[in-house]
């Protein structure tokens, strides 16, 4: 039995399609965003693309995917495809930077609800010896985006325009819909009512990021109201976000909690400097967007060789490992980033060091991430596994938009030269908070049963 079969074969060619259209935008819009910062003056916004992507992705995750429980998939989808085709058009078309960035939250509303709702109808619609397989094919899904998506951007601003990375994917996404809408017209909800308080928590916690963001980037351009924007936005953020991850998180007084903590931190250190590297080897090395993009290809495909090459250690060591995985990872991105720091900033440095210093990164990323969420999952309480996981995702989520809004904050500020010492000092620093709070991660032996985990990577 196969996911291809003819009865679902249009459902699984659909998801897997949907999936791999938001991996390859993500990785096709942070190589072609230095020139998209250029042709509309926006350097003093860099950050704000990406940001306003995770933000939207973050709400589109926890609306779209609720509403997928109580009405079944098919409204959701559609909604998200619409949310998402509306954000490719707003994006190529956009005149200037501040219209670019409302279209990328549109893309991240369309984004989040596709990955919600893909992972809800394969619970749903697939019988259980098929779903694992179909989880794998999603995961490798984002493994042609990192083959391709940097190159064909690159290539594609290169000889049209940068545009084309938007309004390209136009007709691919109507293919999506044409695919999977007539077969989720078949499958029902399962009545869950919506959780609103919820909802507005991430609503409001996406607001007080953003505005927070908006405080800092106008903090070092010397704006007035700069200070009043940060604090309304951390006001908005900081008790919202309390409420929504578990009472005393902060303490990090239990493996949960240090498990939200290490996943925030690796995912501001590392998607921080992703957001600006292409920025600065283009600007300060002379890097083509071609060979720009070629590191995150690199870095992409050590990341998910690295995670297969994991799993099969994690099954022989039977996940005895997992917490030392992550401390080890952690250190190697770390120390990583101080050979990419020296391939921005230092023109002596070879640049093939530097693309070994970041490949080297995305082994620290493809030991530590899969081992983290393992160990995480394995704490999670009996019948609270999807709690934990979409958690683990809001932290995934406010990490990468933190890092790389605060990166386009530093550039606003300081100009690229400038920027890059701090946000690379910064993300250094945050690899190792990271290394250092994984020691509180605690392995259970395999027959602890009762607290069942789920493998997500």
């Amino acid at each position: 039995m196969s996911p291809f079969s003819p009865e679902r074969r249009s459902l699984s060619v659909g998801l897997l399609l949907g999936v791999l259209l938001i991996a390859f935008e993500s990785l096709a819009v942070a190589t072609a965003l230095p020139q998209v910062a250029r042709d509309l003056h926006g350097l003093k916004l860099y950050g704000w693309p990406l940001s306003a992507f995770f933000m939207g992705f973050m709400i589109g995750t926890v609306g779209l995917g609720a509403l997928a429980d109580r009405d079944g998939p098919f409204r959701p989808v559609l909604l998200a495809l619409l949310l998402f085709a509306a954000g490719l058009g707003v994006a190529g078309v956009s005149p200037s930077m501040a219209v670019l960035i409302g279209g990328r939250v549109l893309q991240g509303l369309g984004g989040g609800g596709v990955v919600a709702v893909a992972y809800q109808v394969i619970n749903t619609a697939y019988p259980d010896a098929m779903r694992a397989r179909m989880l794998a094919l999603l995961s490798s899904a984002w493994v042609l985006p990192a083959l391709l998506g940097p190159a064909l951007s690159s290539y594609v601003t290169g000889r049209w325009s940068w545009r084309g990375v938007f309004l390209g994917l136009l007709p691919l996404v109507g293919l999506a819909a044409a695919l999977l809408l007539p077969r989720l017209t078949r499958l029902s909800g399962a009545g869950t009512p919506l959780d609103r308080a919820r909802l507005n928590m991430v609503v409001l916690a996406a607001l007080g990021v953003t505005l927070g963001l908006a405080g800092l980037s106008g903090v070092g351009q010397g704006h007035a109201s700069a200070g009043l924007l940060l604090l309304l936005g951390a006001g908005l953020a900081l008790p919202t976000l309390g409420r929504l991850f578990p009472a005393r998180a902060y303490a990090l007084g239990t493996p949960l909690s240090a498990g939200y903590a290490t996943r925030f931190l690796l995912a501001f250190s590392f998607f921080g400097t992703e957001a600006l590297l292409p920025l600065g080897l283009s600007a300060l090395r002379g890097l083509s967007l071609f060979h720009a993009g070629l590191f995150l290809t690199g870095g992409a495909l050590v990341w998910s060789t690295t995670s297969f090459i994991h799993s099969r250690f994690d099954e022989r060591t039977g996940g005895s490992r997992r917490p030392a995985v992550v401390r080890l990872g952690a250190a190697v991105i770390g120390l990583s980033f101080l050979g990419v720091l020296a391939a921005l900033v230092w023109p002596g440095w070879p640049l093939l060091l530097g693309a070994a210093c970041w490949a080297a990164a995305a082994l620290g990323m493809g030991l530590a991430f899969p081992a983290h969420t393992l160990v995480v999952m394995r704490h999670a309480p009996a019948g609270q596994q999807g709690q934990v996981s979409g958690t683990l995702q809001l932290s995934d989520m406010l990490g990468s938009a933190l890092g790389a809004g605060l990166g386009g904050a530093l550039v606003a500020a300081f100009g690229i030269a400038g920027a890059m010492p701090w946000q690379l000092g910064l993300t250094i620093s945050l690899a190792a908070a990271a290394m250092l709070v994984a020691a509180r991660l605690r392995s259970l032996p395999e027959r602890s049963a009762a607290l069942p985990g789920a493998a997500h990577d």
